[in-house]
């Protein structure tokens, strides 16, 4: 029984030696001997340790295959979310759109070319529009009396030394005329048939060609006002634009509000200003001509950076840009744009509009 057990193990030994040939070439003479000397070691061992043996010596050859295996597909895992994140950064890049000129009209995209401009500070400020004293009159009466007629009403515009009413007079018991000094519209109307005319006035006539703008400069910015400083002058809630010059300031500050007044002269020869009227003033404190500047409509932001949308051959670009001065029509670009090239001024948030939806669909 021995004696075959003996047979049987050298055979099995001759099909490995025939197996290792068969995979890695021929073995070394020396991994032939070991072979033969496992085999003497081992048929000293009992049946069943060889079988614990042969299935160690088998899990070792699954566990190298194992993480050969893991080592591939750790490697081919790196190589997929590498191509995945540059994918993804290709996908963050902003392209340029195309928009047919038919397009661009009947959305009301205006284009324009960057170039130099005189960019203003300014301080805001709010008043409102009041009669110009200058050119207004209070008529009275000269001689306390009767006011016998009166031949003008309030609205109605007059020349200086038309006649307003007549009063006859208390002492001489003589009718004399009260005409107007100036010529304007008569704003007010005090004189009646009848009515005593003394030391109250009769008429108020005003040239409403010329108004004041009279504005509430807080104590903050009256280092900064000055006479002689341009003024542009905007209704509230109306769409009423003028531009003038401060004419002077107050010397007494208001205590209530604690401002000081600043007057601008408003002209209005088409008597489209009333007096009343609330309005916004941007008084220009400095000046400065920068070499490129675009509207302040044309700035869009995309991620929180500023951009102008720059156009070529019907192609919309938006283009990363630094901001320097600003007023409220223009803002200075320090960097991303050269005076001359081609930009959207007007209907820039639907370019952005278009690029976004662009944008959605080439991720899809």
């Amino acid at each position: 029984m021995e004696k075959r057990m003996t047979t049987l193990n050298k055979k099995w030994i001759s099909l490995r030696l025939l197996l290792l040939i068969a995979l890695g070439g021929m073995a070394s003479v020396s991994a032939y001997h070991r072979a033969f000397a496992e085999s003497d070691h081992e048929e000293s061992k009992p049946a069943e340790t060889q079988a614990e043996a042969a299935h160690e010596h088998g899990a070792e050859d699954e566990g190298d295959a194992v993480k050969h295996g893991e080592k591939a597909d750790h490697k081919e895992k790196g190589e997929h979310e590498e191509k995945g994140h540059e994918d993804a950064g290709h996908e963050g890049e902003e392209e340029a759109i195309i928009i047919d000129p038919q397009s661009a009209a009947d959305m009301n995209i205006e284009i324009v070319q960057a170039q130099q401009q005189t960019v203003q500070s300014s301080i805001p400020a709010t008043g409102k529009i009041s009669l110009n004293k200058n050119a207004t009159a209070e008529v009275k009466a000269r001689f306390v009396g009767v006011v016998k007629s009166v031949s003008k009403a309030q609205g109605e515009t007059v020349k200086a030394g038309d006649t307003l009413a007549t009063v006859e007079s208390n002492d001489s018991l003589q009718v004399y005329e009260v005409t107007s000094p100036i010529s304007g519209t008569i704003l007010t109307r005090n004189a009646n048939v009848g009515v005593i005319a003394d030391e109250e006035s009769l008429f108020t006539v005003s040239d409403l060609s010329s108004l004041w703008g009279e504005f509430h400069i807080f104590a903050k910015d009256i280092a900064s006002v000055a006479a002689g400083q341009g003024v542009k002058i905007e209704a509230a809630g109306g769409d009423l634009v003028s531009e003038g010059e401060i004419v002077s300031l107050l010397p007494i500050a208001e205590s209530e509000s604690q401002t000081v007044v600043a007057r601008v002269e408003v002209a209005n020869a088409d008597n489209k200003w009333r007096p009343g009227m609330s309005v916004h003033g941007d008084i220009f404190t400095s000046q400065k001509t920068v070499d490129v500047a675009v509207k302040v409509s044309a700035i869009q932001r995309i991620e929180g950076k500023p951009v102008v949308f720059v156009e070529s051959n019907g192609k919309y670009e938006p283009r990363n840009v630094e901001l320097g001065l600003q007023d409220k029509e223009w803002v200075e670009i320090t960097s991303g744009l050269k005076a001359g090239e081609r930009y959207v001024a007007t209907g820039s948030f639907v370019v952005k509009a278009q690029a976004g939806k662009a944008g959605a669909e080439h991720a899809h």
